[in-house]
């Protein structure tokens, strides 16, 4: 389908055709919806479960006198309640978002904020059925990803960059810090930096986000050694930690990018499935300026 419009000028007229393309089928739409739930889910009652114990270390066991990041509350010298997070030896005052915050209006010392977390009010064993449940919810919607997208070719036009695209790897990183976004024919493909984005998270950090979940886990440690793959339980959890802020890191890096690129353009492919090319020709007299 295509539509075109024209504006006249004194000597220049400029048409724009907008074509369509049937973008995301059907599964990839399932796929990345139900993939927004269980993410929010998993993160919540993820930061439920650390608020219990809100420390990380490197190795099998708990040093609690040396951790490698710790979020808690101390007191001023002056007897004021405070936030801080110590990362690696250096603290860092975080009053009022991590650490110290304000619960019914009274301070409260808590790693993360009840907003943040499922349950809002400090309950471990909930925030663990949560997180198994929608884990392997998660687990099971990419195992159906990957297979279909195998399957179909969907995979590899989506994650792996054509020669093309990696020759003009420097370009995309332009394009995108100074904000323009792939046009005309070049939009009707992923670009390199999502290609390889992309990769990188359902290639790497999300097979170490389930690795680590499960070397933190008794049971299947009892079977298979897992945590021996990261040095220790406590540095799966740590890494555990460190790919979550990754893919949250990446999560808001998407939402602004979807933003800032055509939201409705956007949010009606992943929708709909239906996605708007817009290509523009000028022409002046008898030649044409592209």
């Amino acid at each position: 389908m295509a539509a075109g419009s024209t504006l006249s000028g004194p000597d220049i007229v400029e048409t724009v055709r907008r074509r369509w393309m049937f973008r995301h089928p059907l599964v990839i739409r399932l796929a990345h919806w139900l993939n927004v739930v269980c993410l929010a889910i998993l993160l919540m009652s993820g930061l439920q479960i650390f608020n219990a114990h809100p420390a990380l270390y490197w190795g099998a066991a708990s040093t609690f006198d040396k951790p490698f990041v710790a979020i808690t509350d101390d007191q001023k010298d002056d007897g004021t309640p405070r936030g801080i997070v110590y990362v690696a030896g250096h603290t860092f005052d975080t009053t009022g978002v991590l650490g110290l915050s304000n619960l019914n209006g009274q301070p409260a010392g808590r790693a993360f904020p009840s907003w943040a977390t499922l349950p809002a009010h400090q309950d471990l064993a909930t925030g663990r059925r949560w997180h198994f449940l929608f884990a392997w919810a998660f687990v099971i919607n990419g195992l159906i990803y990957l297979i279909y997208g195998l399957g179909t070719g969907q995979l590899r036009r989506r994650l792996i960059p054509d020669g093309d695209q990696m020759r003009g790897f420097g370009s995309s990183i332009r394009e995108h810090l100074t904000l323009h976004f792939p046009e005309g024919e070049e939009a009707k493909r992923y670009n390199v930096l999502q290609k390889l984005t992309y990769l990188v998270v359902v290639a790497v950090l999300l097979p170490l986000m389930l690795l680590t979940g499960l070397s933190m886990s008794p049971g299947v440690n009892a079977v298979i050694p897992l945590p021996e793959l990261f040095g220790g339980r406590q540095s799966a959890r740590t890494v555990h930690f460190i790919v979550t802020n990754l893919l949250v890191l990446f999560v808001i890096v998407h939402v602004l990018l979807v933003l800032l690129s055509g939201v409705v353009n956007n949010m009606r492919s992943m929708i709909t499935g239906w996605f708007v090319i817009e290509r523009q020709k000028l022409s002046a007299g008898s030649g044409e300026v592209r």
